[in-house]
């Protein structure tokens, strides 16, 4: 298949630019696969898609403030920097803007704090090897980044006020646990303590993966022939217990509900024969496609995701090419919200 098969037109105003005031507020659409029919419904109404004995997995990750403001020196010109992995101590694989301007040895620094930083290495499509230090004081590198690092918004959310103060706690799932990620597991943001609690009560159980979400997630594909594109590796474990309930599950005739591409991929990532999950701690560059056989998850809870892009190939892969296409372009022609802080898509 080619990449421009995977393309529809979306009005820029369907963007979602904020979150709205209630995370259980959003809109659902129901992708049914069996009966290929599409349902408008609200995420609050859940509880009425699901089924007692029905497991739902959840990414626990957390995301960091990994997007630091600096200057370069002496000159003092704007840098960005997007903090992609730490490769040891001290030592970060970025994203940097502009890239052209930071060869190795360039010297930043970052506001009025006492963090500085060198370039040591350079490599493709804009990444960055860095190295920080602290000039003085008592502060430790972790502290420092952690006050001078601002949420990771996604480039799409283009406000004139930029990152706000409500961002980092709503571009947060409420069981945001395991610190690492780049980007939210954004099925995820849309979960409240009274979902959960209605959830459960009704027989439905929950459990936790992390996949911490990276470059990979989001990196563009950048080859026609989608055959060649391959996602960036990224860490993930699941754990015994996990592991064990969703094999249960499926034992008992229960459905394992995917909430999000991420969970999707690291469960996919951990399947064995017999259809069975198996406890894992490692890094997965699974590049799920049109064409790939699900063998860990029964139904996905997911948002709207960018054209041409990885994640539309995976739901493409689970709810099939035509259907999926068809429900983007309904949701489109209903307005609902797109991407991020938009509306989510249950595809059972």
């Amino acid at each position: 298949m080619q990449l421009s098969e995977f393309d529809y037109e979306l009005p820029e105003d369907l963007i979602a630019q904020h979150p709205l005031p209630e995370r259980d507020a959003s809109r659902m659409l129901i992708l049914n696969r069996a009966e290929q029919s599409l349902a408008d419904s609200k995420f609050e109404r859940l509880p009425d898609y699901v089924r007692p004995g029905d497991l739902l997995v959840v990414n626990n990750t957390r995301v960091f403030p990994a997007r630091l403001i600096g200057q370069r020196e002496p000159s003092g010109g704007r840098v960005e920097l997007l903090l992609v992995r730490e490769i040891e101590e001290g030592v970060w694989e970025t994203l940097a803007r502009p890239a052209h301007r930071l060869k190795s040895g360039a010297q930043l620094r970052f506001g009025d704090s006492a963090l500085r930083a060198e370039v040591i290495a350079c490599g493709e499509k804009g990444v960055r090897r860095v190295k920080f230090t602290v000039a003085n004081g008592d502060a430790s590198i972790e502290t420092l980044l952690d006050g001078q690092g601002q949420t990771p918004l996604p480039h799409y959310i283009q406000r004139l006020t930029g990152t706000l103060a409500e961002d980092s706690e709503r571009y947060q799932t409420v069981f945001a646990r395991e610190k690492g990620a780049i980007a939210a597991p954004t099925a995820g943001l849309h979960f409240t303590a009274d979902v959960l609690s209605r959830l459960t009560a009704s027989g439905v159980r929950v459990a936790e993966i992390t996949l911490h979400v990276g470059y990979g997630t989001f990196e563009p594909v950048r080859v026609e022939d989608i055959a060649q594109h391959r996602v960036e590796a990224e860490s993930f474990q699941i754990s015994a217990e996990t592991a064990q309930a969703i094999n249960d599950t499926r034992a008992k005739g229960g459905r394992v509900i995917a909430v999000g591409t991420t969970t999707a991929r690291a469960l996919e990532s951990s399947i064995e024969d017999a259809r069975r999950v198996r406890p894992v701690r490692g890094e997965t560059d699974l590049t799920i496609l049109p064409g790939y056989q699900f063998r860990a998850i029964d139904a996905l809870l997911t948002n709207f995701h960018l054209p041409r892009s990885s994640l539309l190939l995976l739901v493409s892969a689970f709810a099939g090419k035509a259907f999926t296409l068809e429900a983007y372009r309904h949701a489109v022609a209903a307005r609902y919200r797109f991407y991020s802080y938009g509306d989510c898509m249950f595809v059972i």
